[in-house]
This record gives structure tokens, C-alpha cells and sequence, in this order.
């Protein structure tokens, strides 16, 4: 099947390059030393966006019951996804943006420090989640979110980013637990 000029049925490879076509560098963001990776220019792109979700909802069909978008760009692809899956999606926010009864997780940046929370009963016992995110840097957001899921009573199947640094080895503290990344630098 082709979407615009992107094929949906392309290789990992092509998948990955496609990613990184789309990045951009934001040097100085959001502080001075940070070069921020932006894939704000991959989401602008309707082909683009429709093979990157169709890539990962094959990957996890059939392998988990909720989706998981850890805010923000992380809302826009666990949104796509779980409508892709038919699946619902449950926001990971910062700390202080949810209504209700909230758990909270604190975790260090690479730049900094931050909390985040979800609803008390976002999850049923035993529920499989897929984690969405932009970009695995530290593994801070992705190592708080998953605690926070298995708080909450739910099973962490994977963990889903667009883009992986390696170098700032992020993957060690996610614990063993199935990580993929479509581009890792």
C-alpha cells in the first residue's frame, strides 16, 4: 500500500530514514548546550506521520491492551497509534495538569529535574501498555513513566520512541524491559 509518496509497507530501514530525514537540530534548546532533536517537521508530514504510525501499531497488534503518550509529543504519536490499534490512550502529564486523583513520579533530565502523574485508575490490574515518546535521552521520563504504569497496576509490554541517543545510554534504566527505537544516533 503507498501513502502519498511513502510506502506503508517499508522496511525498518526505510522506516529509520525516513526519521531522520524529518529531524532537525534546535542547537541552545532548552538550554544553552542542549541540541534539541525535533521531529515536529516528521508530524507536519501526512505520508510521513501515517507510515511511522502504521510501522509501530503492526509492531504491537494483538500485544497490548492500552496505549500510553508521555507529554507532550509523546500524545501526539500514542494518540495515533491507539486510534490505529482501536485502542484507547492514557496521557502521562506533568505534574499539576490532571484532574482528580493522580500518582506522581520524580525524575532527573538531562538538563534538569522534573515530575510527572496519572490517574489513579487509568489502568485495569494486568493491563499490557505500550509506552510512546519522541526521543529515549537518559531514560528518566520513560524509567518514572514505566514505574508509574506498574503503580498503577498495569504491565509495561514496551516501550516505542522515534529516536534513541544512545551516548546518554538511557536504555540501562529501563531495566531489561523490551525498549524499540525506529532511529537510535
Amino acid at each position: 500500500m503507498t501513502v502519498g509518496s511513502v510506502s506503508a509497507g517499508d522496511s525498518r530501514t526505510d522506516i529509520a530514514e525516513l526519521v531522520r530525514d524529518h529531524l532537525r537540530d534546535i542547537p541552545d534548546f532548552p538550554k544553552p548546550g542542549v541540541l534539541f532533536k525535533d521531529f515536529t517537521p516528521l508530524i507536519a508530514d501526512g505520508p510521513a506521520m501515517k507510515a511511522l504510525v502504521l510501522d509501530i501499531a503492526r509492531r504491537y497488534a494483538g500485544r497490548v491492551d492500552v496505549v500510553v503518550g508521555i507529554e507532550a509529543r509523546g500524545f501526539i504519536l500514542g494518540a495515533a497509534v491507539a486510534y490505529e490499534l482501536g485502542l484507547g490512550m492514557v496521557p502521562i502529564r506533568k505534574a499539576g495538569k490532571l484532574p482528580g486523583e493522580t500518582i506522581k513520579e520524580s525524575y532527573a533530565l538531562e538538563y534538569g529535574t522534573a515530575e510527572i502523574e496519572v490517574h489513579t485508575d487509568a489502568f485495569r490490574p494486568g493491563q499490557r501498555v505500550l509506552v510512546i515518546d519522541d526521543v529515549l535521552a537518559t531514560g528518566g521520563t520513560a524509567e518514572a513513566t514505566a514505574a508509574l504504569v506498574e503503580r498503577a497496576g498495569a504491565l509495561v509490554t514496551a516501550i516505542e520512541v522515534v529516536l534513541e541517543l544512545s551516548f546518554l545510554e538511557g536504555r540501562k534504566r529501563l531495566g531489561g524491559r523490551d525498549v524499540n527505537a525506529i532511529l537510535t544516533l
